[in-house]
């Protein structure tokens, strides 16, 4: 069985050259979503990462982005198996994903048995409640 837990997730949103980017790319918490911008959630020092890029790209953009997302989690042996029934993303073991949830995209980060989807604020409720729905008797 899954434990879901929703929660408002700290967010920094890096918009800069692709060069920039990766060296940031591979920290934790970090989704590479395209090649000119990275989400890093979770704890990070906006001035660190600021300073990190800016070096490579001075035009670069680091900004706290935390209001405009949601944080849904399934964590648990059956976290994998509710996922699958919201989503055909293949999930990694461990790392990042995105696409279509219940037919919004989603940010995923996974972590083994746990799956974090990085939602946008105003689609929140929509994937709370589909994720109540379809995955009912795999929540505990």
């Amino acid at each position: 069985m899954a434990e879901l837990s929703t929660s408002a997730p700290s967010v920094t949103a890096i918009l800069a050259s692709a060069e920039a980017c990766e060296r940031v790319s591979a920290l934790p918490g970090a989704c590479p979503v395209s090649p000119v911008e990275v989400a890093i959630v979770g704890d990070a020092s906006i001035t660190a990462l600021r300073q990190a890029v800016e070096r490579i790209d001075p035009d670069a953009l680091v900004s706290d982005v935390s209001d405009g997302w949601v944080l849904h989690t399934l964590d648990g042996p059956g976290a994998r198996d509710a996922f699958a029934r919201l989503s055909e993303l293949e999930l990694p073991f461990s790392g990042f994903v995105q696409g279509a949830v219940a037919r919004i995209r989603v940010r995923v980060l996974v972590q083994g048995d746990r799956v974090d989807m990085l939602v946008p604020s105003m689609l929140a409720a929509h994937l709370l409640e589909r994720i109540q729905d379809e995955c009912r008797e795999l929540l505990t």
